[in-house]
């Protein structure tokens, strides 16, 4: 692979304005690299880490093995509300794309993963920010989708597939 060119820091937020027009463009890959460059040049950048894990995310329609690589970034968010926001979306994003995919036992695997996408979201509702409803949005869109798909728990243990969220 040809070296990589680095970021001038000064343009990191011009940079970080692209990464999110290609999110919104529907090009996750192309924000998923922009978002790496701007962490190249500095690791520490809060937006950049945000964008990469939505990046990321948006691509579970087409790549679901990167979930472990998402939770690792979601775990550098430290403790608190966006730990819990962000681990529901991945939880979120993760269960859409498996239903969208189908497949044997698809549904069980939706029906938990929501649910744990929920549970993330009730512990970000516990510390959100003042006037922050985010997480109360995110856990209504989860329980419509239930709705929608009518999933339920697996009828009986035998049924449970172990959730590769967990």
């Amino acid at each position: 692979m040809e070296k990589l060119k680095k970021l001038a820091a000064e343009t990191i937020g011009r940079t970080l304005k692209k990464a999110e027009h290609y999110r919104l463009l529907g090009e996750p890959c192309e924000a998923e690299s922009i978002c790496v460059d701007v962490l190249e040049v500095d690791p520490d950048n809060h937006e950049a880490l945000v964008m990469l894990i939505l990046a990321l995310t948006d691509q579970f329609r087409t790549d679901v093995t990167r979930v472990a690589e998402v939770k690792k970034l979601v775990a550098q968010l430290g403790e608190g509300y966006e730990r819990f926001y962000y681990s529901g979306i991945v939880t979120e994003r993760w269960a859409k794309a498996k239903l969208e995919r189908g497949g044997p036992g698809s549904d069980s695997y939706a029906y938990r993963a929501l649910q744990e996408a929920m549970a993330w979201y009730e512990k970000a509702e516990a510390v959100r920010p003042p006037a922050n409803d985010d997480a109360i949005l995110r856990w209504n869109a989860c329980a419509r989708i239930i709705a929608r798909w009518s999933l339920t728990a697996p009828a009986d243990e035998s049924e449970r597939l172990p959730l590769m969220l967990e």
